[in-house]
């Protein structure tokens, strides 16, 4: 034997003695024990998280089969595949928006400027002062703005002020540039009978 082969030799005898050691058996069975119980614990976990995601008793025992079957390659495919929510986060959205939806179907009234809730009765808001609805000349109850009539007492309602009248005599005062005061009085007029 030459130097050459006598330490080739020696380099294959102790990777040799080191694959058929005692402790070597020891580690490699070790890590296939811990490969099995992590590959039994994954399939453990796909088979709860499935049943925490899925309704369908096949669809949780074919994913929970498939991991079984191909060792983390079916847990990984499971990850890909898996319902983006739970059936409790799903239960819990559907019953935020019923109540969302009741909340929207029963609108209670409320104060166009600071939104203070007030009652259907309330003519002006009794936080900001903002006036909501007119009352009746005739018994005082609150009309909407659109009503041409009291549904109360049959009271027709008076027309709002008549601003284009106010703001037509405004033009006519600017425009003469008299300044006498004539002008001036029927502008006050015309506002005095719109109010």
């Amino acid at each position: 034997m030459t130097g050459s082969n006598l330490i080739a030799a020696s380099a294959f005898g102790s990777v040799h003695g080191l694959l058929h050691s005692t402790a070597f058996d020891v580690a490699r069975n070790l890590v296939l024990v811990l490969a099995v119980i992590f590959w039994l614990g994954l399939a453990y976990w796909v088979y709860r998280d499935a049943r925490r995601r899925v309704d369908d008793p096949w669809l949780i025992g074919t994913a929970t089969l498939v991991t079984i079957v191909a060792p983390y390659v079916g847990a990984a495919v499971y990850l890909l595949f898996r319902a983006p929510e739970t059936l409790d986060d799903v239960r819990a959205r559907d019953l935020e928006v019923r109540a969302l939806e009741a909340r929207i179907g029963m609108r209670t009234p409320h104060c166009p400027v600071c939104r203070a809730d007030v009652d259907a009765s309330f003519l002006v808001c009794p936080v900001c002062t903002t006036q909501l609805r007119q009352p009746c000349r005739s018994c005082s109850a609150a009309l909407e703005a659109s009503w041409q009539a009291c549904p109360y007492c049959a009271t027709p309602v008076v027309a709002g002020a008549d601003l284009d009248a106010a703001l037509a005599a405004e033009v006519t005062v600017t425009a003469n540039g008299n300044g006498n005061g004539k002008a001036h009085a029927r502008v006050k007029r015309a506002r005095a009978k719109a109010s």
